[in-house]
């Protein structure tokens, strides 16, 4: 029977702890190594590795002759050429995070442009004056940086929210794409062609009183530039920290971005839900099941 670990707690269900152990002979963590060595400690003798970042992104290359299936969505550090050199197979989850990160960035969407934080649980507002008004969603334009599966997922709410929504795809003109949009939602792919994009240019490109809305890694957008856009014609942002590890609000970039009053900033957890974690990790032992079968699927390449 092949040798399987589970590297931390993934909140695995009954069922899915049952279809893993019908597989091989498994060996559970519950929680999360306290450095990249013990996570590599934890793998060692295994065949087959179910793992999150943590350790895994710091340690990978020093694996060989192994299969890991991720339950997650972001691979775009994964350097498939020393994967290759070190025969490493890697499936990942594409899409199992599509529904909670959708809740994510229309949630961040109506607080930015109603400005409810602003109101939420307000002890007292001036007497016999109303508040300023705010913007509503319907008629406004979104433009939805990458097609793809959270990305489409968006676009139909805001359809939904009588929102006029349209896309920006590789080939399309980037900075003609944003120019009159009143919120921009970025949820490109960390790769080679998306790193870096989202540069000065395309901050200042966009109207005034524009908002700004990231799910991804801050290796596609310059932080600088768009820090220095909010003091001039991005009116806020919303910013869930993709790179940074899950909940880590000691983390120097997400500390930077809190301290801006206009950004909205959560530390890496749009996709963190309960359809995430039943989505994933059942993606994750099917690319286990197809590995064992002799055609892997989602595969890192």
């Amino acid at each position: 029977m092949k040798k399987i670990v589970v590297t931390q707690n993934h909140d695995l269900y009954p069922d899915q702890i049952e279809r893993l152990k019908s597989l091989g002979e498994v060996k559970f963590y519950n929680d999360l190594a306290k450095t990249p060595e013990e996570w590599l400690e934890r793998v060692g003798g295994f065949e087959i590795i179910c793992s999150g970042k943590f350790g895994l992104k710091q340690k990978i290359y020093e694996l060989g002759d192994v299969f890991i299936s991720l339950p997650f969505v972001d691979i775009g550090w994964i350097d498939s050429r020393k994967l290759k050199e070190r025969n490493i197979t890697v499936s990942y989850s594409p899409g199992c995070n599509r529904v909670a990160v959708s809740e994510w960035i229309i949630g961040m969407m109506i607080n930015l442009l109603r400005d409810l934080p602003k109101y939420i649980g307000v002890g007292s507002l001036p007497k016999h004056t109303l508040p300023e008004k705010t913007a509503g969603l319907a008629k406004k334009k979104v433009t939805i940086l990458g097609p793809g599966n959270i990305g489409s997922r968006v676009g139909k709410i805001c359809e939904s929210l009588e929102m006029e929504v349209s896309y920006f795809k590789k080939g399309d003109d980037l900075l003609k794409s944003v120019k009159d949009a009143d919120v921009v939602i970025n949820t490109l792919s960390n790769n080679p062609t998306t790193q870096g994009l989202l540069d000065k240019k395309f901050f200042d490109s966009f109207k005034n009183g524009a908002y700004f809305i990231s799910v991804t890694s801050s290796q596609i957008y310059d932080v600088d530039s768009l820090l220095a856009a909010l003091d001039k014609n991005i009116a806020g942002a919303a910013i869930d920290t993709g790179q940074i590890q899950v909940g880590d609000t000691d983390d120097p970039f997400y500390q930077r971005l809190l301290k801006n009053p206009k950004i909205l900033v959560t530390p890496h957890i749009a996709y963190n839900s309960d359809t995430t974690a039943r989505v994933g990790n059942d993606m994750m032992i099917d690319n286990i099941e197809a590995y064992l079968a002799g055609k892997p699927t989602n595969l890192v390449a």
